[in-house]
């Protein structure tokens, strides 16, 4: 069965241009003005990706991006004018997969899509027993699946918040720099981009674990960066 993809863009222009190419790969792809349009199909039928302009009339894509999260792993791609290290990192922060900058050629967009389906087959075709879980406390990481489970339920993550779990739980016994955050998470450095993209990350995974009443905390070391405990009940 052809992979789905649903795509969002105001320019009518570029919107047909993705969807050429994309059906020439053997995709079914369906395209959308506005973030509201988008929103409603994926309330009917989740896709398998997708693909979302950043400015758009009325809903952006980056808030498009944040309710799909809420609700879907899907995999998503923003594409968007904006080339600045921040506005990559308020993309990828906000869940998606992938940041492409306009103007881009049609078969690099292909390409991505490409590797984006191949990641995620390569985790859905992995058996549970075949990875290797990561503990800690009450949280359970199941790297293969890319899932994630709080006092035995499932935990909802970010690809980024499950990022971020995942590099501290596979180096326990040490604290992270904000430095090593960029470059494992986000492929960048602080020559590049403030620190603080880290720490509103770190903010918002807080919150949540504080939400589910978590063992699980997350400690800052002061003019360092993080690390991760498990103690008990404030």
């Amino acid at each position: 069965m052809a992979k789905r993809i649903y795509v969002a863009d105001d320019e009518k222009n570029i919107c047909f241009l993705i969807q050429n190419f994309l059906e020439k790969e053997g995709f079914e792809v369906r395209c959308f003005e506005d973030g509201e349009s988008i929103l409603a199909a994926c309330e009917e039928q989740m896709p398998d990706l997708c693909i979302l302009d950043v400015m758009m009339p009325g809903m952006d894509g980056l808030t498009v991006c944040t309710r799909i999260r809420q609700k879907s792993h899907v995999p998503i791609i923003i594409v968007s004018a904006k080339d600045s290290p921040l506005d990559r990192i308020t993309g990828i922060t906000l869940g998606s997969d992938d940041y492409l900058v306009k103007p881009f050629l049609p078969l690099e967009l292909v390409t991505r899509v490409k590797a984006l389906f191949r990641r995620v087959d390569a985790f859905s075709g992995q058996e549970e027993e075949n990875s290797e879980n990561l503990e800690l406390g009450d949280i359970v990481l199941f790297p293969g699946r890319r899932t994630a489970s709080l006092k035995g339920e499932e935990f909802a993550l970010t690809p980024l918040e499950f990022d971020f779990l995942r590099h501290m739980l596979e180096h326990p016994e040490h604290a992270a720099s904000r430095d090593d955050l960029l470059k494992a998470l986000w492929k960048v450095d602080s020559k590049e981009v403030d620190t603080r993209a880290v720490d509103d990350m770190v903010k918002r995974l807080r919150k949540k674990l504080k939400e589910q009443k978590s063992l699980v905390k997350i400690e800052t070391v002061w003019g360092y960066g993080f690390r991760l405990t498990a103690g008990g009940d404030e």
